[in-house]
């Protein structure tokens, strides 16, 4: 079994550096090779995945979590000249918080039936 610690630690420093990409000026957002709702989805489902691994008795509170913080990053963005909260942009950052959630959570299963 995983130790949790490394994962919590992980976890937490990841919904750190969303946070910090959410709301920061425009120009400070990393450049990546795929689409912007593609870096969305794939930064939540990872840190999706991560809380539900490391808290695998608490998922169900970290889905709930994340989700909200998902809207709640994206209507910070109202406070920075450079950005602009939309809907879309917060479903799809919903969307990949509970696939990786889901994710998680099965994968929390497997390592209990083994």
């Amino acid at each position: 079994m995983i130790t949790t610690t490394p994962l919590r630690i992980t976890a937490w420093l990841l919904l750190v550096f969303i946070f910090f990409v959410t709301v920061s000026p425009i120009d400070l957002r990393p450049a990546t090779l795929t689409s912007v709702n593609m870096d969305r989805a794939t930064a939540y489902a990872l840190a999706g995945l991560l809380f539900a691994m490391a808290y695998p008795r608490s998922w169900k509170t970290a889905a709930v979590l994340l989700i909200l913080g998902a809207v709640g990053f994206e209507l910070l963005q109202e406070l920075q000249p450079t950005r602009h909260a939309r809907i879309d942009d917060a479903l799809v950052k919903a969307a990949g918080s509970a696939l990786g959630i889901a994710i998680g959570y099965v994968w929390n299963r497997v390592l209990r039936r083994q």
